[in-house]
C-alpha cells in the first residue's frame, strides 16, 4: 500500500477527511464524500484518515477538531476547512482550488 506522503504527492487532488468514529458530523459527512465522488469519479482521490488511529499524522498536519478536510495536489496544501460542506459547496471548492472540470 502506498504511504500517505506518496497518496497525497499525486498530481490528481487528493482530498483528505481527518475523522473519527465517536463524531456526528464526521458520519454526516461520510454521504456527502461519496456523493462527491460520484460526481467527480476519476479526477479526485479522497481518502479518510481515523484520527484516534493516525494521531501523528492529525498532529504533522495540525488536526484540532474533526471533521478535517484538507486538499492536497503534487504534495501541496491547496485547501483546509472543519466542519461539515454539502456536496455542492464540497464540489465547487474541490473545482476552485484543484481545477477540476465536471
Amino acid at each position: 500500500m502506498a504511504s500517505f506522503q506518496e497518496i497525497i504527492s499525486s498530481s490528481k487532488p487528493v482530498l483528505v477527511d481527518f475523522f473519527a468514529t465517536w463524531c456526528g458530523p464526521c458520519q454526516m459527512l461520510s454521504p456527502i464524500l461519496k456523493e462527491v465522488k460520484d460526481t467527480l469519479g476519476d479526477k479526485i482521490t479522497i481518502i479518510k484518515i481515523d484520527v484516534d488511529k493516525n494521531q501523528s499524522l492529525a498532529t504533522e498536519f495540525q488536526v484540532r477538531g474533526v471533521p478535517t478536510l484538507i486538499l492536497f495536489q503534487n504534495g501541496e496544501q491547496q485547501w483546509r476547512q472543519s466542519g461539515v460542506l454539502s456536496p455542492t459547496q464540497l464540489i465547487q471548492v474541490l473545482k476552485d482550488k484543484a481545477q477540476i472540470h465536471e
